[in-house]
């Protein structure tokens, strides 16, 4: 059972796995209180956890203290964006604005 799409969707049966978040992550582009759910884009050797997903927008890093799933809504408040998560054809989350 190799497919992440098979993987995937017997997951989001079950309840959401949850994240401890680093008090500060270096982001200063936000208020202190909001650091720890935005990082910066580190590039190729970057990869996302499940949850967290990429602004479209900004290339900012949107972090949750629980795991993402397609219809999830997250806001970028470093371009002040409303996202939408969805599941691209790989089977990896990504972010559409919805306003």
């Amino acid at each position: 059972m190799n497919d992440p799409l098979a993987m995937s969707a017997a997951e989001e049966v079950g309840e959401r796995r949850r994240f401890e978040l680093a008090d500060d992550t270096g982001f200063d582009e936000v208020p202190k209180k909001y650091r720890k759910f935005y990082r910066k884009w580190r590039g190729l050797g970057d990869w996302l956890a499940p949850n967290e997903v990429i602004c479209p927008v900004c290339k900012v890093v949107i972090r949750s203290t629980r795991e993402l799933r397609p219809g999830d809504r997250v806001y970028c408040m470093p371009c002040m964006s409303r996202l939408v998560v969805t599941r691209n054809a790989a089977g990896t989350l990504e972010a559409t604005v919805a306003y």
